[in-house]
């Protein structure tokens, strides 16, 4: 680990990134902005909310909605419909931040898409007998949790300036802090209510949570620092691609727009051909497919659009497709890390606990690690490593942290396999691979929050919150394209040639994909040089 963190940059070989105006010095007597507490308590109630609906739903759908399929059945169509409402929930971002960037402002955006949550939090508790209720309950939640998702952090990191910016990596990190503290109360909860006072208790206090989180932000209303929409460019981000993809002159050689083209036919394609009754992923697969070739054609073609545009606006769209290419590197991590709330909590329903544990408990276990590792990251590991010379970077910490989910997985797949062959496992033996994957969580998502701020263009600081948001979509794409792919005859024929279940065969496929993009990751960090755009004092 300290080995990695200790590598040198590359600077000779990263290509430049702008930034709008040089870094200046902290001034020595920053304060914390007063207003900050109010979002802060609206993180903590609102990821209770949610936490406290999401973490019961695997366990809820097995025991009342999904009644009607044969009981082999539940499982599977548990954690479809689980991955499916995530898919939704980290989609909806670019909702959010398009109509903040461009319309209404962080504030109005983020209180609008608040009293839609809570309203999908209310049909949950209201329709706990009837699935279409409850499924229109989880859409509005998708919608309107996703909906505020790129906002938050972003409305966060607004507060701050040149000279307090400083803070403002220890408040993501606090930011990060609170929501595991709602998670963590929610974990240990839920489940208790869920048995002990039914669903119709158990999904309606996270409605009054929601409700809550959505008061406390408007009390606050006077507070806040307010970054207008940005006003329409000419240089804008989307302006640039086209004139980069479009505008053509004889002799001009058109290989990315070819590229652009087949990838938009290709999506089409995508969508018009998947089954129908996987529409959500067949769209966010369409998605990954636009994204990738289009970004791949304006790279190619970049320089074309300088015949209509500054040159910083060009090297502001170079900046922001080198910041996709690290978010798209970070999807298998999501992949691995999501399933601890459908694969880990099926795989506890079969490991020996006591009468008093749930298999959903040991989710609590998670956000209770972020506890205690987020403080011992900050006050203790860092500044340890930073008084023997070893430079801390933020991709350094991520590339460390998709490599121990990969490690977290090898470990569940080795007990799936000691499982399958006849022995029985106490549940707590699920507690080492938790200290991986949430080691790896710090180090990739509270990580990622700040290293998203902070390396958007000022112009584009919600929309680039909410590609980073989309990571956890594609990663739970890539678990219903696994599931999907392995309940195909002839691939249980293949895995079953390896003495493996099809759920181990799982567990060490995400292990491997997580190894080797971590690699992957670490050769890419290498080139690429960090930036920091806060908005001027």
């Amino acid at each position: 680990m300290v080995a990695v963190l200790a590598e040198p940059v590359d600077t000779a070989a990263a290509v430049a990134s702008p930034d709008p105006s040089p870094p200046s010095p902290p001034a020595p007597d920053a304060k914390m902005p007063a207003q900050i507490p109010f979002i802060i308590a609206n993180e903590g109630c609102e990821r209770f909310s949610f936490y406290g609906m999401k973490n019961i739903l695997t366990e809820f759908l097995k025991i009342s909605l999904l009644l009607h399929l044969p009981a082999a059945a539940r499982g599977e169509a548990a954690t479809e419909v689980l991955h499916t409402f995530v898919i939704g929930v980290y989609f909806f971002p670019l909702l959010g931040g398009f109509l903040s960037d461009r319309f209404f402002g962080k504030y109005n955006t983020i209180l609008g898409f608040s009293l839609i949550y809570s309203i999908g939090q209310g049909c949950l508790g209201l329709f706990v007998d009837s699935e279409t209720g409850f499924y229109l309950g989880l859409t509005l939640i998708a919608l309107g949790s996703g909906g505020i998702k790129p906002l938050i952090s972003s409305f966060v990191g607004d507060q701050f300036d040149h000279r307090n910016k400083h803070l403002a990596k220890v408040v993501f990190d606090a930011f990060y802090w609170i929501i595991n503290f709602g998670s963590f109360f929610a974990s240990l909860l839920m489940p208790v209510l869920l048995h002990d006072a039914g669903p119709r208790v158990a999904f309606g206090v996270p409605g009054v949570l929601m409700l809550t989180a959505t008061l406390v932000l408007w009390i606050g209303r006077r507070r806040y620092v307010m970054v207008p929409p940005a006003p329409s460019s000419p240089d804008s981000f989307l302006r640039v691609v086209a004139s980069a993809l479009g505008y053509r002159q004889p002799g001009d050689r058109s290989t990315g727009t070819v590229l652009a083209i087949a990838g938009a036919v290709v999506a089409i394609g995508v969508v018009f051909t998947w089954p129908w009754l996987h529409l959500v992923p067949a769209i966010c697969v369409a998605l990954m497919v636009l994204l990738g070739a289009g970004g791949a054609g304006t790279w190619l073609q970049l320089d074309r659009a300088r015949r209509r545009h500054s040159a910083e606006a060009i090297e502001g769209v170079r900046a922001v497709l080198r910041i996709l290419v690290v978010f798209a590197l970070t999807t298998p991590f999501f992949s691995l890390f999501d399933q601890k709330a459908s694969t880990w909590v099926l795989q506890a329903e079969e490991m020996a606990k006591p009468s008093w544990f749930w298999p959903s408990t040991m989710l609590a276990l998670n956000p209770a690690l972020v506890l205690l590792l987020i403080p011992f990251n900050n006050l203790v590991l860092y500044p340890w490593l930073r008084r023997r010379g070893v430079v801390v970077t933020a991709l350094r910490k991520m590339t460390i942290g998709i490599a121990l989910a990969g490690i977290a997985f090898l470990i569940v797949g080795a007990m799936q396999l000691v499982m399958d062959g006849g022995a029985e496992l106490s549940v707590f033996w699920q507690v080492l691979p938790y200290v991986f994957l949430t080691m790896g969580e710090v180090l990739v998502s509270a990580t990622g929050l700040e290293f998203a701020y902070s390396q958007a263009p000022l112009p584009m600081k919600g929309v680039i919150m909410s590609f980073w948001l989309l990571t956890t979509t594609m990663g739970n794409v890539w678990v219903l394209l696994a599931q999907t792919t392995v309940q195909n005859e002839a691939v249980l024929g293949q895995i079953a040639r390896t003495g493996l279940s099809p759920r181990a065969f799982l567990m060490f496929f995400f292990a491997v994909f997580a190894l080797v993009t971590a690699a992957v990751f670490r050769l890419y960090a290498r080139r690429y040089r960090e930036v920091e755009h806060y908005r001027a004092a």
